[in-house]
């Protein structure tokens, strides 16, 4: 069963990590879905994305520790790759990789009762993905986040500039909603044009760019023409590619 929810509103989608009862932790599952799912987005004439999680007690807790997903996946600028904006709604508890994935989407919305924290260091793990966040937040406070690991709420957070608005909890989707609705009545040429325009400009971490080597890698493993490819093999007969 998926734990991703999708769902379109007029021209916007919003993906929400469907599980409360963990705190909707992203699995290597849940990784796949939002990765395939933003795939579909992109090729769609929807307009604008939400991501947002499921109930007020959190965003995301973070990997699934008993099933840790290949972040790319889901990172934006990396595994999801698309011209249209994205937008954060967060509630509650954001932890690792959520910091990643808020700090990468184009807006975002955070309800009052969110609170920050990235503890990699004290895991003594990461994938690296975080530390494009000192591109789009002050440096001092990005090394503070990855370093120390404190927690940090929502006013820092808008203090930082990692989210746009704080706002009562329960309204963080209703507030992104109404942003998201903002950008679809705006020209959608010009809209994908400036996002693509300012995706050139901010440096991207070797994460990044290893995440989009594998992406590339990726897309000819699940390709039709490798399918051909090793069935021709197996039969001994010449391969029929399509390109696709």
């Amino acid at each position: 069963m998926s734990l991703l929810k999708v769902e379109n509103r007029g021209p916007v989608t919003i993906f929400t990590i469907d599980n409360a009862a963990k705190r909707n932790v992203i699995s290597q599952a849940t990784a796949i879905d939002l990765q395939r799912a933003f795939e579909e987005f992109d090729r769609s004439g929807q307009r604008v994305a939400i991501v947002t999680g499921a109930g007020d007690e959190a965003f995301t807790a973070g990997a699934d520790l008993r099933d840790i997903p290949e972040f790319w996946r889901c990172t934006p600028g990396a595994g999801i790759a698309t011209d249209k904006p994205i937008i954060a709604a967060v509630a509650g508890w954001c932890i690792g990789g959520g910091i990643t994935l808020v700090g990468m989407c184009d807006l975002a919305v955070a309800a009052e009762n969110a609170k920050f924290s990235y503890p990699e260091a004290r895991l003594g793990f990461t994938q690296g993905f975080i530390t494009g966040i000192a591109a789009r937040i002050p440096h001092k406070i990005a090394m503070e986040v990855m370093l120390l690991g404190r927690t940090f709420d929502a006013q820092r957070a808008l203090a930082a500039g990692l989210v746009n608005e704080v706002v009562p909890t329960g309204r963080q989707l209703e507030v992104a909603l109404g942003m998201a609705d903002e950008i679809a009545r705006c020209a959608p040429l010009v809209i994908r044009t400036i996002k693509r325009f300012v995706g050139q400009i901010l440096p991207q971490t070797p994460s990044q760019q290893y995440a989009q080597t594998l992406q590339q890698i990726d897309a000819l493993r699940n390709s039709a023409d490798f399918t051909e490819g090793t069935q021709a093999f197996r039969e001994k007969r010449l391969p029929e590619f399509k390109g696709r």
